[in-house]
C-alpha cells in the first residue's frame, strides 16, 4: 500500500487498548538510512481550559495496527495513574 505523508496526517488515530481518540498525525520521525518512518507523533493533551498542552505522543510504526480509510489504529497500552500509598494527614485543630 502506498501512502503519501499528507494522507496520513489528514487522518484520525484511535488506540484500540482504550478507544481513545489521540489526534491528527503532527510530526514524522524517519531513518535517514532506510528511507523509512520509524514512528509518528500526535499533539499532547490539553492542560485546564486548553491551556499547556502536553509534549507530543510519540507512537512507535510498530505500534500501529491498522491504517484504514479514516482512520490509523495504535496499540498503545494506558499509562498507570499515580496515586499515592496514604492519604495525607489533616491537622489537628486543638
Amino acid at each position: 500500500m502506498a501512502c503519501n505523508t499528507n494522507a496520513l496526517s489528514g487522518k484520525i488515530v484511535i488506540n484500540v487498548c482504550d478507544a481513545r481518540k489521540l489526534g491528527h498525525i503532527s510530526n514524522y520521525e524517519l531513518d535517514l538510512c532506510d528511507g523509512r518512518i520509524t514512528a509518528v507523533f500526535v499533539p499532547g493533551e490539553c492542560g485546564f481550559l486548553g491551556f499547556s498542552r502536553g509534549s507530543d505522543i510519540r507512537i512507535p510504526w510498530d505500534k500501529i495496527r491498522k491504517i484504514g480509510e479514516d482512520a490509523i489504529l495504535v496499540e498503545i497500552p494506558p499509562r498507570p495513574v499515580e496515586c499515592s500509598a496514604a492519604p495525607p494527614k489533616k491537622k489537628k485543630l486543638f
